[in-house]
């Protein structure tokens, strides 16, 4: 059994067991988090849009994201031909890493 969810503006494929990691939600560690807006859930057959209203995933908080614990760096690098512009900036996002307990169709 899966469900795709959205949270953050992204998709997720998630199943029970299952660990990723969202958007920072400001939750701290072993918090539950319900998610509500499921966009489908296959269960042997894919119910998706009306048939999956009131389906839910829930899940607990295994990592808070903040401080140390942090995504890897993206570094954003703009240079400017024949003009000696150069700009360099690093980008560590936050995260909340969850592992999703129980999908409620």
């Amino acid at each position: 059994m899966y469900a795709i969810i959205k949270t953050g503006g992204k998709q997720y494929k998630v199943s029970e067991g299952d660990i990723i990691d969202i958007d920072y939600t400001g939750k701290a560690a072993k918090e539950t988090i319900e998610f509500t807006d499921i966009l489908a859930v296959n269960n042997g057959e894919l119910k998706t849009a009306d048939a999956v209203k009131g389906a839910k995933v829930e899940a607990v908080v295994v990592l808070d994201g903040t401080g140390v614990n942090r995504d890897r760096k993206v570094v954003i690098y703009k240079k400017r031909r024949r003009k000696d512009s150069k700009l360099k900036r690093g980008f560590r996002k936050s995260f909340t890493k969850v592992k999703i307990t129980k999908i409620a169709a």
